[in-house]
């Protein structure tokens, strides 16, 4: 007696063109997956990348200029061509404690963990290295998705590179303007001199201009930021003590 096939429902899927379907699927879930991990693995091997002092790297917010077609403003500038009043007024300004941190600076982001479950409001917590990080390999505004992603490469990053390739990096990929970024271009865009002849108080104007260049114009300030330039312009004159890593 021959062997009656088993009756398959109308519109049902023929059992090895369903296998095929799912090893398809499989196969695709696969690259996804290897795209995925390369796309997270990449900052890592590029910070080791940026190791060598002969490359200039863009940040992020430079592309975005690019792919827009708007272009961008950028000129490279050595640590040792940046003026140190410049160097002194942005770590009073952004990063007191960049000396002594491996790039993330733990008492300031345990406070505003506490002050987010109080429902309070949170203050900033970003080291150098976090921001430096985050201009190179992410974008802006707040998610807890970003920050995730910030913290461990900002400790890979002051870890590998040292503190004055680290600000160096930072300075040169900061943005001081709509399409202006790094510290040579904004020193001549607001004041038209170079980084290296900035005074004092041009300095603790880009500074404190940093977190939100577009609104704050270090090249005309208004009272707010003239105010906050002096205390910076302040506690960088006292600074020497908290440099000891990026001067001998």
């Amino acid at each position: 007696m021959g062997i009656v096939p088993e009756e398959r429902e109308e519109g049902e899927m023929p059992a090895g063109r369903w296998s095929a379907v799912r090893r398809a699927w499989r196969a695709r879930r696969r690259r996804f997956l290897l795209v995925a991990l390369s796309i997270f693995l990449l900052p890592y091997l590029l910070i080791f990348l940026y190791l060598l002092d002969f490359i200039h790297p863009v940040s992020t917010l430079m592309l975005r200029d690019l792919a827009l077609l708007r272009g961008y403003e950028r000129q490279w500038v050595e640590f040792e061509d940046i003026a140190p009043v410049l160097v002194q007024s942005v770590m009073m300004s952004e990063d007191g404690q960049f000396c002594v941190h491996g790039g993330v600076d733990w008492g300031q982001m345990r406070g505003v963990v506490e002050d987010a479950l109080e429902g309070e409001q949170t203050r900033g917590a970003s080291t150098i290295p976090m921001q430096t990080v985050k201009n190179l390999f992410l974008w802006n505004g707040r998610s807890f998705v970003r920050k995730a992603l910030e913290l461990p490469l900002a400790i890979v990053a002051d870890s590998v590179w040292s503190k004055r390739r680290m600000m160096e990096l930072y300075l040169n990929v900061a943005e001081w303007g709509d399409g202006i970024y790094g510290v040579e271009t904004a020193a001549r865009h607001h004041f038209g001199v170079s980084a290296a002849k900035l005074s004092r108080r041009q300095a603790a104007l880009l500074a404190v201009s940093l977190p939100n260049p577009i609104d704050r114009n270090a090249g005309k300030p208004g009272r707010g930021l003239r105010r906050l330039a002096s205390v910076i312009e302040r506690r960088a004159s006292r600074s020497g003590g908290y440099i000891t890593c990026l001067y001998d």
